[in-house]
């Protein structure tokens, strides 16, 4: 339970630094975009080139990759069918709310859980490699499509992944896995160096949108961030434990990593991918801050009755 508690500690910690240095002026809303930018186009691409290179891919492709994404797939397509027929969101808007309700902080949050709690960050892999190499180019390239103004084609559709960072940083350190081939040090300690930027800049973005921004759930609806923070943190962890201990029989710790991992909140990313595309800001940032709080009991309780 400590682990969890440290997890939640350091990522506070952070978004409270970049919450007092736009409360201090020392960052303004131009700086939260140049860091959403920074962190789109440049760390996070290098950050996952790095971590999936040297990745166990025997291990990512198991009964928790299908776990992840039959858990993902069900949290997404509840909203989608939500926010299409009663909220009559747009496609875009919809993307977002989707991956808000079931896209986990498998980084900066998942991975110290998951070695306090679990004992290992392997756990994390599955899903991490599921969201990256899967719903996040999906993602991607419908919002490519829809805000691009332009008439899709199969061409075009064929080369979104292409003209993605993040789809091309993570499709190449696979390759590199794959291949078992390892580059110098010389390319990759400045890769490592500038990946390692990726997670505090984002929280330190987030941090200053929750201090310029509308204040939390009042620029918003509640009933969309209520549905989201239920798929999230209730529906998702439910469905991977449904699915884990059924068809696969998992009991024990294996049970326990796969829902830990289902019930991790909402990705500080989302906030990222929703600013880089310009739908959706004001219901990513507060559904990762509502997520992020309720999360907190929903873990230390899963933890107390699987552990």
């Amino acid at each position: 339970m400590q682990g969890v508690l440290d997890g939640f500690g350091v990522i506070a910690a952070v978004i409270g630094v970049g919450f007092v240095l736009a409360h201090t002026g020392v960052l303004d809303v131009a700086a939260q975009q140049v860091l959403a930018r920074l962190v789109f186009f440049v760390a996070t691409p290098c950050l996952l080139l790095t971590l999936l290179m040297k990745a166990d891919l025997h291990r990512v492709f198991s009964a928790g990759l299908v776990i992840a994404f039959v858990s993902v797939v069900v949290a997404a397509g509840v909203y989608v069918v939500v926010a299409r027929l009663i909220w009559r969101r747009d496609a875009a808007e919809t993307v977002v709310g989707a991956l808000c309700s079931s896209y986990v902080n498998a980084g900066n949050l998942g991975l110290p859980i998951a070695v306090y709690v679990l004992g290992s960050g392997a756990a994390i892999a599955p899903i991490l490699l599921m969201q990256l190499l899967v719903l996040t180019p999906t993602a991607f390239a419908v919002l490519d499509l829809v805000t691009s103004g332009r008439r899709p084609s199969v061409l075009r559709v064929l080369a979104q992944p292409l003209r993605n960072p993040i789809t091309i940083g993570s499709s190449v350190g696979v390759a590199i896995a794959l291949s078992g081939w390892r580059p110098p040090t010389v390319v990759v300690d400045p890769l490592t160096m500038i990946g390692q930027i990726a997670v505090p800049a984002a929280l330190l973005a987030y941090g200053v949108a929750l201090r310029l921004g509308p204040r939390p759930l009042a620029d918003t609806s509640v009933a969309e961030v209520a549905t989201v923070t239920v798929l999230k943190v209730v529906v998702q962890p439910l469905v991977a434990w449904a699915v884990a201990a059924g068809p696969f029989g998992l009991r024990g710790h294996d049970l326990l990593a796969v829902v830990v991992v289902a019930s991790l909140p909402t990705a500080q990313n989302i906030f990222v991918y929703a600013t880089r595309y310009g739908r959706a800001e004001v219901l990513a940032r507060d559904a990762i801050f509502v997520t992020t709080l309720c999360s907190v009991p929903v873990l230390l309780g899963i933890a107390a009755l699987l552990a």
